[in-house]
């Protein structure tokens, strides 16, 4: 690799919650998505972790910014900032100057050519010289270790922070898909207008994450159910200090609506299917990856309502982005990449 190393591979897994480099197969970064600037002079302060660490505790210089929203990039400056930002924390071995970049990324399967563009830009003006692009269910396909290209069905459900994905796939394609922009974030604000609504207490955003990650669920009859989850907070009406106890049944009830619309969004995906894919994936099974696919019970729950086996990933946060550097590899064998 020495000193002569001109082209550098990478891929990467662009979540709106988390970013993960992949690079010779292995993950040499994984951090949120999160960028700090200077608001003034929006200098870059801090990326990923740290950044994340000053999220909701911000003082009047700072601003903390999640460039992606929604699975699409809404703040362009800012996501330069962070993947270029991001290529540099990839341990390097001694270079003399910085190589040229070959990169996969993954995009939401329901993107507009717009959107496309916006990936490609920040990408090229972060030093990409050779940009391919992959959609998110493709590679958590590949993550998983399903073979696309195979002439059978399979079906991917991929909860990520701001998009859920659910796609058909076979012989190497999209057959149907939909794309639906309620996923962990909406769960994080249901949590918010549930605590503020029933409790009378206000949470940020890191709480409520927090909640979701320890009593966060998808049914009100679990099995194993966690212990009760203490929430600190301020009062609403007093802003004098509260400390609540927090249950599985009670997000499940204020995850409901959110769940329901993903259930609604899976079916719909299921109208769309030939009826030959549709009975390769009955006997096959859904696949879920993502991290929302780590939300309690909602495997069982999809499961009994729909009379298909859903089955979890074994690293469902890292589909995605095993995905893009199975991708990488095969850049000149897979079609379905964009250029």
């Amino acid at each position: 690799m020495g000193l002569f190393s001109f082209t550098q591979e990478i891929a990467i897994d662009l979540g709106t919650a988390n970013t993960i480099i992949i690079q010779n197969g292995k993950i040499v970064v994984d951090q949120p998505s999160v960028v700090a600037l200077d608001k003034r002079t929006d200098r870059l302060i801090a990326i990923g972790e740290k950044a994340n660490q000053m999220r909701g505790r911000e003082n009047e210089g700072i601003r903390t910014i999640r460039p992606l929203r929604d699975g699409v990039i809404a703040d362009f400056f800012a996501a330069e900032q962070m993947i270029r930002g991001m290529i540099k924390m990839i341990p390097h071995k001694n270079q003399l100057f910085s190589p040229s970049l070959k990169m996969v990324i993954g995009i939401p399967s329901g993107s507009t050519e717009v959107e496309i563009r916006a990936v490609r830009d920040s990408s090229e003006h972060a030093g990409g010289r050779e940009v391919y692009m992959i959609h998110e269910p493709m590679a958590a396909a590949l993550g998983i270790g399903i073979d696309v290209e195979a002439p059978e069905g399979c079906m991917i459900v991929d909860i990520g922070g701001g998009t859920t994905e659910i796609a058909v796939i076979s012989l190497g394609g999209i057959v149907a898909d939909k794309s639906i922009r309620i996923a962990g974030d909406d769960f994080t604000q249901d949590i918010i207008e549930y605590m503020s609504r029933m409790h009378n207490i206000k949470v940020g955003e890191p709480t409520a994450e927090l909640i979701k990650i320890n009593v966060g669920s998808a049914t009100t009859d679990l099995e194993d159910p966690p212990e009760d989850y203490i929430v600190r907070g301020p009062n609403k009406m007093t802003a004098l200090p509260m400390e609540i106890p927090i249950s599985y049944q009670e997000v499940a009830h204020c995850l409901e609506k959110s769940v329901s619309k993903i259930e609604a969004a899976i079916l719909n995906a299921l109208e769309l299917t030939p009826p030959e894919l549709y009975s390769d994936i009955v006997k096959k099974g859904i696949f879920m990856a993502g991290g929302g696919a780590l939300l309690r019970g909602l495997n069982k729950r999809l499961t009994d309502k729909l009379n298909i086996p859903f089955h979890v990933a074994e690293d469902p946060l890292r589909a995605v982005a095993r995905g893009t550097g199975i991708a990488l590899k095969n850049v000149d064998k897979f079609s379905f990449l964009i250029r």
